[in-house]
């Protein structure tokens, strides 16, 4: 039997997808560092651990990520039992430690830096990576018969840039930023919302833009208050399931069944290298 708690993971990325990824790593053992941006812009909150950033730690579904000032505290904070988590978009950290295995779930539709030299184990999430040159396997993203296929030589499908469908509803999901300025926000994630209800407005140096909800339902996602968000830049999502309001805290179906698939991938990785 593997001794888990010797074989430390950095997941590159903190927002849903990845929360996922890095609660379902941590429940079976594994030591997991996160690396994130200085300002990350996770739309569904209070499932990302990436809000450890800007609150010094971030707790989902009973699973704790603390933000670290260096390495030597992501060490202690690790030792602890919870998630570490550090500012290092660049993935700096590589220069004091080799992970057993590096996730990219960063999910930018393309690869900002990730490679198969950065561990003996690399899996990235989504397109934008190749399986077999990029990184070791990817993981299909995208919702569908596919979701979660592990790819072994080639690459995840294109980004199509039109949210999955739930309850029979897709693009009109998604609420994109109507203009560049900070984001004030006027409802709260859970809250009930009709469509052309103002959820929150952009502040710009010409006044103020309001934003609407696009339909009615749950909030299930709304970016931080105070982001210096840019036109057209994903900033709510709204379920059209109003008796899901649960759903805005706990991880994602989506999140979940590729949270499996990386875990298949590693242990699939680690016999493959064993051999």
């Amino acid at each position: 039997m593997s001794n888990r708690s010797s074989q430390f993971i950095i997941v590159r990325g903190g927002g849903d997808i990845a929360t996922g990824t890095i609660h379902k790593l941590h429940r079976c053992g594994y030591p997991v560092l996160v690396l994130e941006t200085g300002y990350p812009s996770a739309i569904r909150r209070h499932v990302a651990f990436s809000e450890a950033v800007y609150d010094g730690f971030s707790e989902v579904e009973n699973v704790r990520c603390i933000h670290g000032k260096d390495y030597e505290e992501a060490k202690e904070i690790l030792a602890g039992g919870d998630v570490a988590l550090l500012v290092d978009p660049e993935c700096r950290v590589l220069e004091r430690a080799r992970p057993w295995a590096l996730i990219d779930g960063i999910l930018a539709k393309k690869n900002l830096g990730t490679n198969r030299d950065m561990a003996d184990k690399t899996i990235a999430l989504g397109p934008g990576f190749c399986a077999g040159k990029d990184v070791d396997l990817v993981i299909e993203t995208m919702r569908g018969h596919n979701l979660g296929r592990i790819i072994g030589n080639g690459c995840a499908l294109p980004n199509t840039g039109i949210p999955g469908n739930i309850a029979g509803f897709g693009k009109e999901r998604v609420i994109h930023s109507p203009a560049r300025g900070i984001l004030r926000g006027l409802c709260q994630i859970g809250d009930k919302v009709k469509k052309d209800q103002p959820i929150g407005v952009v502040v710009t140096g010409q006044g103020e833009v309001m934003v609407k909800a696009t339909m009615d339902g749950i909030l299930r996602g709304l970016i931080r208050s105070g982001y210096p968000v840019t036109e057209g830049l994903k900033i709510a999502d709204i379920d059209p399931r109003e008796s899901e309001f649960e759903n805005c805290f706990t991880i994602s179906d989506k999140a979940r069944c590729i949270a499996g698939s990386v875990l298949e991938g590693l242990l699939y990785l680690e016999e493959k290298q064993g051999k």
